[in-house]
């Protein structure tokens, strides 16, 4: 299942619908301040409450990895995500109070991150997990571009409410798919004895890292449509830097799967955050719209690219497979975080706090993953790897 076989693209098509505020944050935050009426606080927590939900069903399902039925638990946590979602779609703008709102959102989280942990634990014990998971980020790449091309459009010319038919058309589309060709045999990696054991300690360098880079990403794309707004940037130009976005997301997961063993993973873990902070300082801080847009585009980019890197080498390094199965946590810590704190940074001190909590996250991220290549020094076996 290294190979972009049946299974691979179901598991592909998994982790898209799993992985939608990766792509949508922007649209979605967006869409609550200018059609729901929230205020920036407000938006960040409603999107905020999804991505909690999904750590929550992430850490639990990571645990249960190996006595659960993956096929199950990945349809019936879709089924039940595209229901909320669905709800929501159809439903007037005006008929839905904003305490429903959380609510909703974090019942759609729990349900696709138990979903979503089983497809990364799955892709985890196939052949080459670095591979496999490097294509599945372009099939979100692909996604994100058909995405910015007509959802931005058509919520502001239709409907705010076609954002979350959207939602709930993918997650419908996740569970068909699963529901006929979800991979069931597992990989070379999946030994029972393996799967029992503890997660080794130089891995929770890594997943704190990764917690960082999905911080910064959530932090600042969340905000992304806000900025180029309150820069006075038209929506059209908006529109199309998010295309862009789509457009040069096809690029890292293809290009992570090729560099595989031609580049470090440490040495990615430690440019990803790197590059991260100079863009979020030119993005927040840029006065016009060719530096706005030269470095926002590439900006989701720096994470699913530096995120293959890491996702192979915790499955190195933990053979219990037990930390990828919990990669919807990891990611969704940071990312949850994300637009609760942006929001809470916009309301106080402006759009130029983005920036800077952003460069401190990613000093942390680089310290962690320093950390990790002294204190794995002594392992060739891992450095030969890494």
């Amino acid at each position: 299942m290294g190979r972009w076989s049946s299974g691979g693209a179901v598991l592909g098509i998994c982790h898209v619908a799993g992985m939608l505020d990766l792509v949508a944050l922007p649209v979605w935050v967006g869409t609550f301040i200018a059609f729901y009426g929230l205020s920036p606080a407000q938006a960040g927590a409603t999107v905020t409450s999804f991505l909690a939900g999904i750590v929550i069903a992430s850490l639990v399902t990571a645990r249960l990895l190996t006595r659960l039925d993956p096929r199950t638990v990945v349809v019936a946590g879709f089924v039940v995500a595209a229901a909320a979602f669905g709800y929501l779609a159809s439903r007037p703008v005006e008929a839905v109070p904003f305490a429903m709102l959380p609510v909703i959102h974090a019942i759609a989280g729990l349900a696709a991150g138990a979903a979503l942990s089983m497809t990364h634990g799955t892709i985890g014990r196939t052949e080459n997990p670095h591979r496999l998971f490097g294509l599945a980020n372009v099939a979100l790449a692909v996604f994100s571009v058909g995405f910015f091309a007509v959802v931005p459009a058509l919520v502001h010319s239709v409907s705010p409410r076609l954002l979350f038919a959207v939602f709930a058309g993918s997650m419908s589309l996740a569970a068909v798919a699963a529901s006929t060709r979800f991979p069931r045999a597992l990989g070379a990696g999946a030994s029972g004895s393996a799967s029992s054991q503890a997660v080794p300690r130089p891995a929770w360098l890594i997943i704190a890292a990764v917690i960082c880079l999905a911080f910064n990403q959530s932090l600042v794309f969340s905000f992304l449509e806000r900025i180029g707004d309150h820069k006075g940037f038209s929506h059209a130009d908006v529109t199309t830097v998010l295309v862009a976005v789509g457009l040069v997301n096809l690029v890292p997961g293809a290009l992570a799967a090729l560099t595989q063993r031609r580049l470090s993973p440490v040495a990615v873990g430690i440019a990803g955050p790197l590059m991260q902070a100079v863009l979020a300082l030119v993005i927040v801080n840029a006065t016009g719209f060719a530096a706005f847009a030269a470095f926002a585009i590439p900006y989701v980019s720096v994470v699913i690219f530096t995120h293959t890197f890491l996702f192979g080498l915790l499955s190195q390094i933990d053979q219990s497979r037990r930390a990828v199965a919990a990669t919807p946590a990891m990611m969704m810590i940071g990312s949850a975080a994300g637009p609760a704190v942006a929001g809470a940074i916009v309301e106080t001190s402006g759009y130029g706090g983005l920036s800077y909590t952003a460069v401190i996250i990613s000093g942390l991220a680089i310290v962690l993953m320093l950390t990790f290549r002294a204190r794995t020094a002594a392992s060739s076996q891992i450095l030969r790897s890494a």
